[in-house]
C-alpha cells in the first residue's frame, strides 16, 4: 500500500520564527537580570504548553509577577505572539496546499494556550490540513509518543504511513521510534544525520519537497532510499 500521511510541526517549518529578543527589552525596561522572565515564568510557559492554564490566567499570572497593568500585558503578550507566529514559510505552505487531494494531512505542534485562534486568524491551517494537534489541547508534548499515537489516530492512518516533518531532532528521533519516517527540518544541504535508527534526511524547503514527492510515490517499506536516486 502507498504512504499516503503527510504530518508536520508549525513552528520553525511551517512559520518562519526567528527569536526577537523581546524578553531581554522586557527585562531591560523592568530593571531584570538576564534571563529572570523565563525564569519567573517559566512555569507559566509549562503550563499553558499543556492546557492546565488558560489565557486569563496567564494574563493574571505575567501581572501578577512581573507587577505589570493591563496596558503592559497587552504589550508583553503582543510581542510573546509576534515572535510566536512569526511569518509563512510561504512556499512550503503552498506546496502542502497542492498535496490536500492526494494524501491525509496532519500537524502536530508544540503549543502554547491561544495557538490555534491565532494562527487559524494568520494562516488558515486549519484549512490547510485534515488535522492539528496542539500539545495545550491534548495535554502531551512532544517527544511524548503518546503525541505521535493522538495524530495518527485522528488521521486513521498507521505510523509507518507517515512522514514527520520537525525542527528538533528528539521530536524527529521520537517519530522514528513510533514507526513515522521523519525528516529534520534544520535548513541545512541536505546531508543525512545519523540516530541510531540509519539516517534521517534533512534540509530545507527543497529537500522536504523532495521527500514528501518520493514519500507519496513509493511503497512504505521502500521509504529511506535516496530521493535523487529513484
Amino acid at each position: 500500500m502507498a504512504a499516503r500521511c503527510v504530518v508536520l510541526d508549525i513552528g520553525g517549518v511551517l512559520e518562519i520564527t526567528p527569536e526577537t529578543g523581546w524578553p531581554g527589552e522586557w527585562e531591560r525596561r523592568l530593571g531584570l537580570p538576564p534571563g529572570a522572565i523565563d525564569r519567573q515564568l517559566g512555569d507559566v510557559w509549562r503550563a499553558g504548553s499543556v492546557g492546565a492554564m488558560g489565557e486569563a490566567e496567564v494574563r493574571a499570572r505575567v501581572s501578577a509577577v512581573l507587577g505589570l497593568g493591563t496596558p503592559e500585558v497587552d504589550a508583553f503578550l503582543a510581542d510573546l505572539w509576534d515572535e510566536y507566529l512569526g511569518s509563512p514559510n510561504q512556499e512550503l505552505i503552498d506546496y502542502v496546499r497542492g498535496l490536500r487531494p492526494h494524501c491525509a494531512l496532519g500537524i502536530l505542534s508544540n503549543s502554547f494556550v491561544g495557538a490555534r485562534e491565532r494562527e487559524q486568524e494568520r494562516y488558515g491551517f486549519g484549512e490547510l490540513v485534515d488535522e492539528i494537534v496542539y500539545s495545550h489541547e491534548i495535554g502531551i508534548l512532544k517527544p511524548d509518543p503518546r503525541a505521535f499515537d493522538v495524530v495518527c489516530a485522528r488521521l486513521g492512518v498507521r505510523p509507518e504511513e507517515c512522514l514527520f516533518l520537525d525542527d528538533a531532532e528528539a521530536n524527529v528521533a521520537a517519530a522514528r521510534r513510533r514507526g513515522m519516517r521523519a525528516f529534520l527540518f534544520d535548513g541545512s544541504g541536505g546531508v543525512p544525520l545519523g540516530d541510531g535508527h540509519g539516517p534521517v534526511m534533512r534540509g530545507g524547503n527543497a529537500q522536504a519537497m523532495a521527500w514528501i514527492a518520493h514519500h507519496l510515490s513509493v511503497a512504505p517499506e521502500s521509504v529511506g532510499a535516496d530521493p535523487a536516486h529513484m
